[in-house]
């Protein structure tokens, strides 16, 4: 098996045009390099970070129906940002296939982070191309399944649970008290909804792949109907 061909198993997605996949790997510093320019990553680079943004800017929409615009900013944030993207490009192998200038490559340039975050991004641009927005999606989807399912509660709200706790205690000394309604779906998929009740009064519910991410979404959404009735 090719060295591409390894990449593109690790990648899940089978490039149809190939020349996208080396573009993709092609570092800037190759123009050193060479007498005359030569193309490189960066455009492709821009085009992912587009296409990225679009597709867990959807998928936070969903996930989180009671955040508002500056909490599903913040959570996007969390994401994408240089660290979390150079992970991924190093989870991938990203700096064994990139194409560099000898400068570069003497000075560490396989394992620099910027080289590995911008190597993600032009991935992800090269097979929006070669597959479209559905082919893009599912990696990014697949990408970040672990990173989506942890973020419990959109960021700005720290802690739900707490939040609510303090709220109604205003009310009554009893705590609120959370109840799983269902939990279907496979080991590797599950989908919890969970309750928020207080005083045997059932104040909303939330969803998940975790009892603690639909235990936080059950506090979200008793958080924001509690609150919107006290505004009137």
């Amino acid at each position: 098996m090719s060295a591409l061909a390894e990449l593109q198993a690790r990648l899940g997605y089978q490039f149809r045009a190939e020349a996208l996949l080396r573009l993709a790997l092609t570092h800037p510093s190759i123009v050193h390099d060479a007498n005359t320019p030569q193309p490189h990553n960066q455009r492709l680079e821009f085009l992912g970070d587009a296409v990225l943004g679009l597709v867990l800017s959807r998928e936070l929409y969903e996930k989180f129906p009671n955040a508002n615009e500056g909490q599903l900013t913040k959570s996007r944030a969390k994401l994408v940002n240089s660290a979390a993207l150079a992970a991924h490009g190093r989870a991938l192998n990203l700096g064994a296939h990139l194409i560099l200038s000898r400068g570069e490559e003497n000075t560490g340039g396989r394992e620099r982070a910027s080289a590995m975050t911008d190597a993600f991004e032009s991935v992800l641009g090269a097979i929006y191309l070669d597959g479209g927005l559905a082919a893009a999606g599912e990696f990014i989807l697949r990408e970040f399944h672990n990173d989506i399912a942890e973020l419990a509660l959109p960021a700005g709200i720290e802690n739900p649970k707490g939040e609510l706790q303090e709220l109604l205690q205003g009310r009554s000394p009893t705590a609120p008290v959370y109840e799983t309604i269902s939990a279907e779906g496979p080991d590797h998929d599950r989908q919890f909804i969970c309750a928020v009740l207080h005083d045997g009064v059932e104040l909303a519910r939330g969803n998940g792949k975790s009892k603690k991410t639909a235990e936080s979404e059950a506090a979200l959404a008793a958080l924001k109907k509690l609150r919107e009735e006290a505004a009137g």
